[in-house]
């Protein structure tokens, strides 16, 4: 275009849009989108595994598998995919296959089938082990605990493990729920830490590799995010969301998932999973909507409001809940169960304690029923969770990195 000539409405709707586009350009940057900015030097000269799903992607959504085996001075030799799958489609607890990348046409080692915990054959031949996956924040989620276990394995085999870190959807300052008790570390519950504990990926592999709760330690590596900080939303990062697993496909699903998973765990409940809505809804066959509705409104739950919800044979309550809701999500579950319990015609758990083995370990103890059946009230049990968190929080400390 000439310089005297004017720009026409056209080019100029263009441009602005295109402006538009650049500043609603990601915040942040995630772990592979540093690593790429440093033209993958760490990886040099080394065969690379990738512990990744569909959720590993940079700002803009392309896939890290793609990205590492498409890069010229990278050499990724195998693939390991944790439950759901590598594309997140696979049910929760259902066995995920070893298979052949379709993407890549490397293999696909399973860690949700015969082991959780890559083999010394799958790791023959690999110099570096690197892990890139999207957690939700919440400790009875296994993307931590599949970590974890690939830590272990990294440090036997004496092979260096990198962690790509992501945001903590949750933010990085809510602390709550209850503790581990040791009896009770599973998969659902790897590492001693509270229901949610308010850290990164990249932060919980440095405390676990200091504290040895992935043992043997092993020679760990972060490559930090650059622009996120520890009170934001998701919205706020301008990340896209992939939803990381099937009942958690929005980018406020995990605090949902906070405040009804463990009800979930209970049976008899109705959470919304299966539905449009997972984990957004709190109903039972014994509850009176309008006076659980009322109940859940005087707790004062600052960021959350209820609505009635009705679907026979199960009523109760809709949750809406705000991001970065101030109100304590863990234990507006522990209150649900109180008044599930209360109005239950005997008990809530109507079958042997052996049944409710998940629920115990997502929650971290058994005692939760023996409360809930004596009657103490839920903020008694809430009220026995302060001090382990504040020593949690006190604890957590050094290996924050943002």
């Amino acid at each position: 275009m000439p310089p005297n000539q004017s720009k026409s409405p056209l080019f100029l709707t263009v441009l602005f849009c295109l402006l538009a586009l650049i500043g609603a350009q990601a915040q942040v940057q995630l772990g592979i989108d540093v690593l790429r900015t440093e033209n993958f030097a760490p990886l040099r000269g080394k065969r690379v595994g990738l512990v990744t799903n569909h959720t590993g992607i940079d700002s803009r959504g392309i896939k890290t598998r793609q990205i590492l085996h498409q890069a010229k001075n990278v050499q990724l030799v195998s693939l390991f995919a944790p439950e759901h799958g590598i594309d997140g489609k696979i049910a929760a607890g259902k066995y995920v296959s070893s298979r052949q990348d379709p993407l890549t046409g490397l293999t696909i080692h399973s860690l949700y089938g015969p082991t959780r915990k890559p083999t010394p054959a799958m790791l023959k031949g690999i110099d570096l082990l690197v892990y890139d996956m999207q957690d939700i924040g919440c400790r009875s989620y296994t993307y931590i605990s599949t970590m974890v276990k690939c830590m272990e394995a990294a440090g036997e085999a004496g092979i260096p493990f990198m962690v790509l870190d992501r945001p903590n959807p949750l933010g990085g300052h809510r602390i709550e729920g209850p503790p581990l008790e040791p009896k009770w570390t599973s998969f659902v519950g790897q590492i001693p830490v509270p229901y949610v504990h308010g850290m990164t990926a990249g932060e919980l592999a440095l405390m676990s590799n200091a504290k040895a709760w992935a043992a043997p330690r092993c020679n760990l590596s972060v490559v930090e995010m650059r622009g996120w900080k520890r009170g934001m939303t998701w919205e706020q990062t301008r990340l896209p969301w992939v939803a990381t697993s099937p009942n958690i496909p929005y980018p406020y699903s995990p605090y949902y998932y906070v405040a009804t998973g463990l009800i979930g765990a209970v049976g008899g409940f109705d959470n919304g999973c299966g539905g449009p809505r997972p984990f957004e809804i709190a109903a039972s066959k014994h509850l009176n909507p309008a006076r659980f509705t009322a109940y859940l409104r005087s707790l004062n739950m600052p960021g959350v409001t209820f609505s009635e919800f009705r679907k026979p044979p199960f009523s109760g309550a809709r949750l809406h809940i705000e991001p970065n809701a101030p109100a304590d999500l863990t234990a507006l579950g522990v209150y649900i169960l109180a008044a599930a319990q209360k109005a239950a015609p005997r008990t809530l758990f109507t079958q042997p304690d052996s049944k409710y083995e998940i629920f115990y370990k997502c929650y971290g103890s058994n005692s939760i029923r023996r409360d809930l059946e004596n009657g103490v009230p839920p903020q008694r049990i809430v009220a026995g969770w302060a001090a382990g968190n504040a020593r949690f929080a006190q604890a957590r400390r050094p290996y924050l990195l943002y």
